[in-house]
């Protein structure tokens, strides 16, 4: 499957069941812990969970337009699926990362026996019983998890722009006075 085609997909089938609550630093690395839940395409009925996080380097809008780096996201530079390709696929149609560095650490990969639905209740209600305003819920193709993450992960960043601009406009009032 080519980029286009994952990116489709990713668009259409990517649902943030339960996004981060807590705001992302704009002057300081954040750690954005996830679990991505995908219908497995080996056994059917089977949920495959997949839990981590993505440490992103100072996510702030007003950083100046350099190339991000994504690392963790399994994509091999040597073919059409390298890391540059998939950031010239982005730019592209617009899409540009506001950060410089994007690691994603993924600390399990486990099978969940059931059906993604039953999966996203289990994982809503472990959230909610922990009280865990950190960690995002999400769903997505299993085929194109890379995606799926990129589009939560800019979800969340983009929810910071009001706070963003914000606080640069609170910082350069203090400088004027």
């Amino acid at each position: 499957m080519d980029f286009e085609k994952m990116w489709e997909k990713s668009l259409k089938q990517t649902e943030i069941i339960r996004a981060r609550i807590k705001s992302l630093k704009t002057t300081a690395e954040t750690h954005v812990p996830y679990v991505l839940l995908s219908e497995s395409v080996i056994n059917q009925g089977d949920t495959i969970v997949r839990k981590g996080e993505v440490v992103v380097e100072k996510p702030s809008i007003i950083m100046p337009p350099f190339q991000p780096l994504l690392n963790g996201f399994e994509l091999d530079d040597t073919s059409q699926f390298g890391k540059d390709a998939l950031i010239n696929f982005l730019l592209v149609r617009g899409i540009s990362l506001p950060s410089l560095h994007y690691d994603n650490i993924t600390s399990s990969l486990d099978v969940h026996e059931g059906a993604l639905s039953e999966a996203i209740k289990h994982y809503q209600q472990d959230l909610q019983r922990k009280e865990d305003v950190n960690v995002g819920l999400l769903v997505g193709p299993e085929d194109c998890w890379q995606f799926s993450l990129l589009i939560f992960i800019i979800s969340q960043i983009s929810k910071n722009a009001e706070n963003d601009i914000k606080k640069l406009l609170e910082d350069f009032r203090k400088k004027g006075n």
